[in-house]
């Protein structure tokens, strides 16, 4: 199938590794030139060289943190100097720590919601005019099932990436006239870094190990496995296509059918 993303301009948060790395993978896949952007610089470097002599598009790598207002701005500002426009939006960011309420300071539920909340927002001001005016747009969140069904342990992630959910499904509304979709994707339990690591915290915290945690996750799939991030990444790239011209509004899982409710 032809996405209709030859040319387009695609701009990646959190792309080094993990869902931000195999979504640019897939878009570059399809002929999406790239902005890349994540806070390790060396991790950074070789998943945009890999990216260009696996596909050939024009990528361009940005070091910057985007809970931090300079960062955005950074990034924005170099999508727009290098290629005049951002046509395709994915906003990501690592999830923010894992562990009951009364562990979390102030001042770790404030970061958690200028990285997961806050970066969102001011990532999709900085592009959403260009898009207006072209009529056209793709802005996709990557959040999480938590929002649909909260996971044990994290508060943090299932309280900011929720206030996503509300702030993409408001915009979706205001900017569907302009030919911009707003959608949410909400991966499961895919084999990341940032699964292993909650993995290994659930393990500490209960006295078990992280293979006895994978099962448990795995016994609770209906597929009986974890998710692969490339099958992530194909659900994000078709969004992103002419051929979802149609889609808004909506949050929708890769999961493995994990939550269990009916909407």
């Amino acid at each position: 199938m032809k996405l209709g993303l030859e040319g387009r301009i695609a701009l990646v948060a959190a792309a080094s590794r993990g869902l931000g790395r195999a979504v640019a993978e897939e878009l570059a896949r399809e002929g999406a030139h790239l902005v890349l952007c994540a806070r390790g610089a060396d991790a950074l470097r070789e998943t945009a060289a890999s990216i260009r002599a696996e596909s050939g598009v024009t990528v361009i790598e940005v070091v910057a943190d985007l809970s931090e207002p300079e960062g955005v701005a950074l990034v924005t500002q170099r999508a727009l100097e290098e290629f005049g426009r951002v046509d395709i939006l994915v906003t990501n960011a690592g999830g923010p720590p894992a562990g009951p309420f009364e562990t979390h300071s102030a001042t770790v539920w404030e970061h958690a919601v200028r990285q997961n909340l806050t970066s969102v927002v001011e990532l999709t001001r900085a592009v959403l005019p260009g898009m207006k005016e072209r009529r056209w747009g793709r802005i996709i969140n990557i959040t999480s099932i938590a929002v649909k069904q909260p996971v044990d342990n994290l508060i943090l992630s299932n309280s900011v990436r929720a206030a996503v959910t509300g702030f993409a499904r408001t915009l979706a509304n205001e900017v569907a006239p302009f030919g911009i979709t707003v959608n949410n994707v909400m991966p499961g339990y895919t084999r990341t870094a940032r699964v292993e690591e909650l993995a290994a915290k659930n393990a500490s915290l209960k006295g078990t190990t992280p293979d006895a945690e994978r099962s448990v996750w795995e016994s609770q799939i209906p597929m009986g496995r974890l998710g692969e991030p490339r099958e992530f990444a194909a659900m994000v790239a078709f969004l992103a296509s002419e051929r979802a011209s149609y889609t808004t509004g909506a949050s929708i899982p890769v999961d493995g059918g994990w939550i269990r409710g009916l909407l």
